[in-house]
């Protein structure tokens, strides 16, 4: 799966008042979402630690989807499984979140996360990312940022297919610390089909995830 250059990749700590996702300090809303970045599955159709897997920016997969949350937001966790052995190359503002039941599936690694984030942060909204998506646009970023609230579900869709990430307002962060299972939090979005937001973007990058070693993009490519 190529993305065709979608997102160029430096890494590098960057100040969230000169990213280009700006957060408005006059807005209450903006002023306090937060990121979750999921990397505690098990990679069992990549053969290996896909999350080290270096990437043709010289990065590893994991450094190249944390680019963009580390840019944006202020407040970022990373969830990683209870055996895992934390990176030492993770810009500082990253929070780590390990937890044995993350081995059971997406959506019990989700509600540890949100267990914890929960009890210290003071967030209106979680935009939960996925660890194999490095190829997000920012200006995606920033459409599904305008249209958050603490009631609301915003999701991005291309070419009329859903993506991520997804951002869920603070009403239902206590939803989604009861999450078990495998299938993340799509029974929750389908449960508050009233509070979704479907906001249409034109970012192939909210589908394209690195699942197995063929779909790591060629050369030049990121």
């Amino acid at each position: 799966m190529s993305p065709g250059g979608l997102l160029t990749c430096t890494w590098r700590r960057t100040d969230p008042a000169q990213a280009n996702l700006a957060l408005d300090k006059d807005n209450p809303m903006l002023c306090k979402p937060v990121a979750l970045v999921l990397a505690a599955g098990r990679s069992q159709r990549f053969g290996g630690d896909k999350r080290q897997q270096r990437l043709s920016n010289g990065l590893t997969l994991l450094q190249s989807s944390l680019l963009l949350p580390c840019a944006v937001f202020e407040e970022v966790w990373l969830a990683l499984r209870e055996d895992d052995s934390v990176p030492l190359d993770l810009p500082s503002k990253v929070r780590i979140v390990q937890c044995a039941s993350s081995r059971l599936g997406l959506g019990h690694s989700i509600a540890a996360s949100v267990q914890r984030i929960s009890a210290v942060s003071e967030g209106q909204a979680l935009a939960v990312f996925l660890a194999d998506m490095p190829f997000i646009h920012a200006s995606t970023l920033d459409t599904l940022l305008a249209s958050a609230a603490p009631d609301r579900i915003c999701r991005p869709a291309y070419q009329g297919k859903t993506g991520h990430p997804v951002i869920f307002g603070r009403d239902f962060w206590a939803e989604l610390s009861q999450l078990a299972g495998d299938s993340g939090a799509r029974s929750l979005v389908q449960a508050n089909s009233h509070a979704v937001h479907t906001l249409t973007v034109d970012d192939p990058g909210v589908l394209i995830d690195i699942d197995r070693p063929s779909d790591v993009p060629p050369a030049q490519s990121v």
